[in-house]
């Protein structure tokens, strides 16, 4: 069948939904994404014809042209185009929720985790074998998100990014403030003192303002705090520092290899607080024993890290935003 037609009764009048068949929205899809029914049909393994009709029967039932004959040729009309997106969307989220299902164990659960690319490359994903060996039945399944976005109907369980006023109302922990300080190549805080090369700034680009923060609670002389070079990652500044591309202004925690290493060196023993890093949930969400597991266990490992460093914590402190 085309459609399904469900009739319930829900405190009141009965209603009726009419939803379009799964496998006329796999045609649809298809061929919208294609625009030939042709291909679509080769690659659902159906006849060209099983697609035509699949997609005639959903224009006629949805009392719209969705397609546009033009000889052999089929293009997408204006509706066809704003049905094709939406369709896309749930057969996405549709085909993603069953993955998920399919790969969660029965007495476990599946997270999908949203974090800041070089938070998630350097800090979490290193500890992440001690999570697995300690809740073995817990997949978490990770996404890089560099900006903040609204969290509900994204599909992610759990956030660890930045303060942002687009977390406002969801329930929100505080793990640590990162801690900036500058990093250079060894020896080229030498070469510009002795004239060979100039002394080159490097920038996070949503973050302009830290190196003239930086140069303003210190002692340093530097004419120029804003210009130099803009990366949008810290992974990026690290690497263009690695390079000798000049000094980057980093959180202590995301170079402690370099550093160990000597493949980078800290020139000036000054220090700035950059933004805090938090945890973020949703707070209107059944409770679910997985993501509480997972942010329990992560508040254990920050305040570990924050031990051994030396740095302050936030780990009871749980607020409403």
């Amino acid at each position: 069948m085309l459609f399904l037609t469900f009739v319930y009764q829900l405190n009141g009048p009965t209603l009726r939904r009419v939803l379009p068949g799964i496998s006329a929205l796999i045609a649809f899809e298809a061929s919208a994404r294609h625009n030939s029914f042709s291909r679509a049909a080769s690659e659902l393994h159906i006849s060209e014809g099983a697609v035509s009709r699949q997609i005639s029967r959903l224009e006629s039932q949805l009392g719209t042209t969705l397609f546009l004959r033009r000889g052999n040729r089929v293009e997408l009309s204006r509706q066809g185009v704003n049905y094709a997106s939406q369709v896309r969307d749930i057969l996405g989220r549709l085909e993603q929720e069953s993955l998920r299902l399919i790969a969660q164990p029965e007495d476990g659960g599946t997270l999908e985790l949203a974090v800041m690319p070089t938070f998630a490359s350097r800090w979490l994903i290193p500890r992440l074998g001690r999570f697995q060996r300690r809740h073995p039945n817990i997949i978490l399944n990770l996404s890089e998100r560099t900006q903040p976005f609204p969290m509900a109907g994204s599909g992610f369980d759990v956030v660890v990014h930045f303060d942002h006023p687009a977390w406002a109302g969801h329930q929100t922990q505080s793990l640590f403030e990162e801690m900036l300080v500058p990093v250079c190549r060894p020896g080229l805080i030498e070469e510009y003192a002795s004239g060979v090369s100039p002394l080159v700034l490097l920038h996070k680009r949503n973050t302009p303002n830290e190196w003239r923060n930086f140069v303003s609670s210190s002692e340093l002389n530097i004419l120029n705090a804003v210009a130099g070079p803009r990366f949008d990652l810290f992974s990026m500044l690290i690497e263009a520092a690695v390079a000798g591309m000049g000094v980057a202004l980093v959180p202590s925690a995301y170079v402690k290899s370099e550093l160990a290493s000597g493949s980078l060196c800290i020139p000036w023993t000054h220090a700035v607080r950059g933004n805090r890093v938090n945890v973020v949930t949703l707070a209107d969400e059944v409770a679910d024993p997985a993501r509480e597991v997972f942010v329990q266990w992560l508040l254990e490992e920050v305040q570990l890290y924050c031990d051994a460093e030396h740095l302050p914590s936030n780990r009871d402190v749980s607020m409403q935003s």
